[in-house]
């Protein structure tokens, strides 16, 4: 009869034990439940992480003229990319180089030399044509042909897009910012000339490549440098000097925010 009254007892208390802890359980575990799923949602939308930027091309991704040694446009927009929403750290990788044509671009990227950077690149910005253009120019300067630069332009065009094919065959998904192409003959004469629409053309074959790729942008520039009225231009009369490339940063970053940042790195990224 004892044991009986005793294993009611016990039942008993734990019925009522199961009891209290199932009210206490609605009262506490609800809102502690919507806080923490509210909380997560808000601190692990960009979860911050090392991102590599690759810098390709030719002598403007490389920084010449940066009287400030701060990397060109690509320097600067590594430190502004750290402030991102998604980003801890930048980790710069610059593959450019000063004189550096699209022909020998392409041949950079199929020699396998920087396999390494492209795959493991989070973005990829680049520029590339410059060079192009002034092998034309060197050519012949006092007697420079429209279609000559038009010819020029045909073989730019399919080797710019192979250029793109290259980078996507080891890096499928990356964001690749593509800057266009400036005149520097403007600082010659403000006139209107044959060669801006020269540029023109070349700039609107850049921007409909970038198109065709869902994951590319455009980065037009060529209004930042159409006369020297600002100072933008280094000693050397072509290249930017530290404020011009302070001008183009401010101007990748504005066609990020058009291109739509989160939607090129899949909601990795954000300002």
């Amino acid at each position: 009869m004892i044991k009986q009254l005793i294993l009611v007892i016990l039942v008993s208390l734990f019925i009522l034990t199961g009891c209290q802890f199932d009210q206490a359980s609605k009262v506490d575990f609800t809102p502690r439940q919507s806080i923490e799923l509210e909380s997560f949602t808000l601190n692990n939308m960009f979860i911050k992480e090392e991102k590599i930027l690759v810098g390709l091309g030719d002598s403007l991704t490389q920084g010449v003229g940066d009287e400030l040694k701060m990397g060109g446009y690509l320097g600067r927009l590594a430190t502004e990319m750290e402030t991102f929403q998604g980003v801890s750290e930048i980790d710069l990788w610059n593959e450019a180089k000063r004189g550096r044509r699209s022909d020998q671009l392409l041949k950079q990227l199929r020699s396998g030399e920087i396999d390494e950077s492209v795959q493991k690149a989070d973005v990829i910005v680049m520029t590339i044509g410059g060079n192009d253009i002034m092998r034309i120019v060197k050519q012949d300067l006092f007697k420079l042909r429209v279609d000559a630069f038009q010819n020029e332009l045909l073989v730019f065009a399919n080797r710019y897009g192979e250029i793109l094919s290259e980078i996507r065959k080891l890096n499928p998904d990356s964001p690749i910012i593509l800057l266009g192409l400036y005149n520097p003959f403007s600082l010659v004469t403000d006139q209107a000339n044959e060669f801006d629409q020269i540029l023109a053309d070349w700039n609107n074959t850049i921007s409909n490549l970038a198109y065709s790729d869902i994951n590319a942008c455009f980065v037009p520039v060529d209004d930042l440098f159409n006369s020297n009225s600002t100072m933008v231009y280094h000693t050397d009369f072509f290249h930017p000097n530290s404020k011009g490339y302070e001008q183009m940063t401010n101007r990748v970053l504005k066609s990020l925010k058009s291109c739509g940042l989160n939607q090129l790195t899949k909601g990795e990224m954000d300002f």
